[in-house]
């Protein structure tokens, strides 16, 4: 029998989405979708900016996928991007290549923008190569939170190996502002358990805050990071924070008091609060 009929099924999805300044608001300006990412637009709530919701209609990601999102913030534009759900990277077989995951993020000149995905969650022997790459204009306004759950502690999982590349660069008028890469193959949970890496977490996130005053918001954020294993630095117009954590949910409880601490009061997405 021919060998192609025995290849295993590959999600695809392309999402193009930005939004633009009419009047004293912000609106889409373009959508594309295409195969199994999609883009959704809530009302805006009440003091929140303009927003959108991503989601992935296949329900996880697996060897040998590929998803491609590109979101442009026009000039002067205020949005907020969030995902519909965690998203679940699960095992990959050992023939497969690795999942490729790519988001690109465009902040133009006077506009802000914030990307706020849910939690990664990475099932045992997944493989995945994401990467981040946000562009910034010389007085753009960002803040962007990625989350990664190494097994759901609820369900007793844990992810002894996997294959995970994941990168994450941000660049302000073309400098390079920050280059951060992870690396973990094979042996993720022995990796996790030394005290240099992970001290025994299973769940860790990273927030970014680049803006012309970001340095001014370092103290707020370590306060509102107090009492969690994390730690926060700024330099350059930028700000970084890591948090290390047992679980999803604690990690949560952190992540979600350090935005609130850096969104000068608005609402989280309702998607965050289901």
């Amino acid at each position: 029998m021919d060998a192609l009929a025995f290849a295993h099924q590959r999600a695809r999805g392309t999402l193009r989405l930005s939004f633009k300044r009419r009047d004293a608001g912000t609106v889409l300006d373009g959508l594309r979708q295409e195969g199994c990412l999609k883009a959704r637009f809530p009302r805006t709530e009440h003091g929140a900016w303009a927003g959108a919701v991503t989601l992935n209609s296949s329900g996880g990601v697996a060897g040998g996928d590929i998803l491609d999102t590109t979101i442009t913030a026009g000039p002067g534009t205020q949005a907020t991007v969030a995902s519909q759900a965690a998203e679940r990277f699960y095992r990959a077989l050992p023939s497969t290549a690795p999942a490729q995951v790519s988001t690109a993020l465009h902040v133009a000149p006077g506009a802000a923008l914030e990307w706020l995905p849910q939690e990664t969650i990475l099932f045992d022997r997944c493989a995945v190569e994401r990467r981040l790459i946000v562009d910034l204009a010389v007085d753009a306004w960002f803040l962007g939170v990625e989350l990664l759950v190494f097994g759901r502690t609820a369900m007793d999982e844990t992810v002894q190996e996997a294959q995970w590349r994941d990168l994450i660069r941000v660049r302000r008028d073309g400098r390079l502002l920050l280059h951060d890469a992870i690396r973990l193959d094979g042996a993720v949970q022995s990796v996790l358990d030394r005290r240099a890496t992970g001290g025994m977490a299973r769940a860790v996130a990273t927030l970014i805050h680049a803006a012309p005053d970001a340095e001014t918001r370092l103290d707020a954020l370590r306060q509102a990071l107090a009492g969690h294993d994390a730690g926060a630095s700024a330099w350059d117009g930028m700000l970084v924070a890591r948090v290390v954590s047992p679980d999803g949910a604690c990690l949560r409880t952190a992540v979600v008091a350090g935005l609130n601490a850096l969104r000068g009061g608005r609402p989280l997405p309702r998607v965050w609060l289901c």
